[in-house]
């Protein structure tokens, strides 16, 4: 097998950046979600989404091999890069501090993470394309949950309202998903996924607007294309959070356990 192109390398860290970060705030909802039964959804979403970063750091690590996982050089990615080096979506940055913006970003996010797993399903990288299945039955239960907790809240008028007010918030951080790092054309080239991310954003936004009929999608707009290079004002605290946490036991190997489900 080819060791991976630069191209492929940055394509997979903006991906495994998302699912890091992404679960990194979930797990922050574990214990204070409002009622038990999300703190326990939450915990279970979190670790899907950590064991799926895990997966795609360490085929950038194994340089796409698909050799046994080296686990300190997966953690060294998935915290010891300083803040630039990071490609992942402002959305996953952000602090959510209230419940509605955090399960819409929830909804926004896996709902556009289902579609970016299609994209490589079919990759000519093979480790890549077994992390897509695996990665695939776990989407469906994430999004499934999603849509139920969002379909009751919608029938009370004051959290229907809380609800728009988050999509309104966060649509266009969102949107930042779509944004390509520089050399995602690459990876695409070089058969790794079968188009680029951004060609998903029609049918991702039709998804938000049948879910969210009374969002004015078109007045939303669409943030600045950055390859992914800046990141959320909220970013560094959440790193300093996430190696706070690790940095209690610095000889623990954060992806021991998460590439191993």
């Amino acid at each position: 097998m080819n060791p991976i192109t630069p191209g492929t390398a940055e394509f997979l860290l903006a991906f495994a950046d998302d699912e890091h970060l992404m679960g990194q705030q979930h797990t922050e909802w574990i214990g204070i979600a409002p009622f038990l039964e999300e703190d326990m959804a939450f915990a279970s979403i979190a670790q899907d989404e950590l064991s799926h970063a895990a997966l795609l750091y360490a085929i950038v690590a194994d340089d796409g091999q698909g050799g046994p996982p080296d686990d300190r050089a997966i953690d060294k990615l998935a915290f010891d890069r300083t803040a630039n080096d990071y490609r992942s979506a402002q959305i996953v940055e952000v602090a959510c501090t209230g419940w509605a913006h955090a399960l819409v970003r929830h909804w926004l996010y896996d709902t556009a993470e289902e579609l970016r797993w299609t994209l490589v399903e079919d990759s000519d990288l093979e480790p890549l394309k077994d992390a897509a299945a695996h990665a695939a039955r776990e989407e469906r239960f994430h999004i499934r949950h999603a849509d139920g907790l969002i379909d009751v809240l919608l029938r009370t008028p004051d959290s229907a309202d809380r609800l728009a007010d988050a999509v309104r918030d966060l649509l266009p951080l969102a949107m930042s998903l779509f944004d390509p790092v520089a050399e995602e054309a690459e990876a695409v080239e070089a058969g790794v996924a079968s188009a680029p991310f951004d060609t998903m954003l029609p049918e991702w936004t039709d998804r938000v607007r049948t879910r969210f009929p009374d969002i004015d999608i078109g007045s939303v707009s669409a943030p600045e294309l950055t390859g992914r290079t800046q990141r959320h004002g909220d970013f560094p605290a959440l790193l300093a959070r996430m190696n706070k946490v690790r940095g209690i036991d610095p000889t623990a190997i954060w992806s021991d356990a998460t590439v191993r489900q």
